[in-house]
């Protein structure tokens, strides 16, 4: 028996059978309805230097005894950034994070400077960085790191060179810029290394901050409440404190802000790479609290991934079990054999963990370059890229 279907019945079959292809065209900007991403006005970099997903996974296991607990991973925003270099399948800090701050892959070994470069041997062009672009348009910059401040990760952020390894040519490069009037904040560690080159290079410290009028602390305490353009290169750094110093001076900024800041997540030392990963996150999330996300952009991720793995382990179990005889007893090369964890000294080629959240976060999505960062991040800003900026 043949029954006549109601129109509204109709209608609604043939709603639900247009569905899934219109909701394939919803996450792309250019899909009508779209909203307009928002502008940022200030964007903070979070880079775990070696801090590959299995990394971020173990952190939260051996911080929080459950997967998935640190904050960065409950942000709403994720991809999976890619991190070889023009040449190779494994990156180093030097190429990873220039990739990130000027949308150009190069060599390992190589700060901010164009796959033209050789290293050690021969200048490349100098690629563009988003702190350079920052301050040609009178942001507050500041550049923040547990390791030296002329190490490869945050020299790709002000300096450029064929060798991630002359730090007393880098460093002196934040007092001499190429745009605006240079890195606002510094606050770093390596002094003994970079003052040892700076003298071999036919300087100091001293001479330094005399001549740019800037002088150089070796802590936090030394500088005055008055100084708004803080300079220290310490033998350590407390990361936590200076990024909260740094914040109460670039939130100030009129213009906005652009500050980077690294942490250390080598788990050659599995117990110390991971507790630094989970310290690392707890900044974050008391950065996260201080900001307004409705024009802040904040963006986590890695240089590269690094040789960790998670092979076992129960819950309600230390993680870490057998870590205290390891460190007492005889190294095996570069093999770190814990029961639930195994560690290769070494990079892996592998994509890391993208996480973003704030203004212009949602273009953090998929498989991409890390190059694309650089993009991601122009764009939260509103700005293009420069034609003759060797990208």
């Amino acid at each position: 028996m043949n029954k006549k279907i109601p129109l509204s019945l109709l209608l609604l079959l043939a709603t639900a059978a247009v569905l899934p292809a219109a909701a394939q065209t919803a996450p792309t900007e250019t899909a009508a309805g779209a909203q307009t991403p928002a502008k940022a006005k200030n964007i903070i970099v979070f880079l775990a230097d070696a801090g590959g997903v299995p990394v971020i996974n173990a952190a939260s296991l051996l911080g929080y005894g459950e997967p998935q607990k640190l904050r960065v991973q409950q942000w709403p925003h994720l991809g999976l950034s890619e991190t070889s270099p023009v040449d190779q399948f494994v990156s180093d800090s030097a190429n990873g994070m220039s990739s990130i701050m000027t949308g150009v892959k190069t060599r390992n070994g190589v700060i901010s400077q164009g796959p033209d470069a050789a290293r050690g041997r021969q200048d490349g062009t100098p690629t563009k960085t988003l702190l350079e672009y920052a301050e040609e348009r009178g942001l507050l910059t500041g550049v923040i790191t547990t390791q030296s401040i002329a190490d490869a990760t945050p020299a790709a952020a002000y300096a450029h060179s064929n060798d991630r390894k002359t730090w007393g040519t880098i460093f002196p490069q934040a007092f001499t810029p190429r745009f605006g009037d240079g890195v606002d904040v510094m606050f770093g560690a390596g002094r003994s290394k970079i003052g040892e080159q700076l003298v071999a290079a036919g300087t100091s410290f001293d001479k330094l901050g005399q001549t740019h009028n800037r002088p150089i602390y070796s802590t936090l305490d030394q500088v005055p409440a008055a100084n708004l353009r803080p300079v220290v290169v310490g033998d350590r750094m407390d990361v936590h404190v200076a990024t909260l110093k740094a914040l109460d001076i670039l939130q100030r900024s009129p213009k906005g802000y652009f500050l980077v800041v690294e942490w250390d997540a080598h788990t050659d030392d599995p117990r110390e790479g991971l507790q630094n990963v989970v310290d690392f996150d707890k900044l974050i999330a008391e950065v996260e609290r201080r900001v307004d996300l409705k024009d802040t952009l904040l963006v986590f991720t890695a240089d590269h991934s690094f040789g960790l793995q998670v092979d076992g382990g129960r819950r309600g179990e230390p993680l870490l079990e057998g870590y205290e005889a390891w460190k007492a007893g005889p190294k095996q090369g570069d093999i770190v054999r814990l029961k639930n964890v195994l560690v290769n000294d070494t990079h892996t080629g592998e994509e890391v963990a993208a996480l973003a959240t704030g203004a212009g976060a949602e273009r953090v999505r998929g498989y991409f370059p890390n190059t694309y960062l650089f993009d991601v991040m122009m764009k939260a800003w509103g700005w293009a890229a420069d034609v003759t900026a060797a990208r």
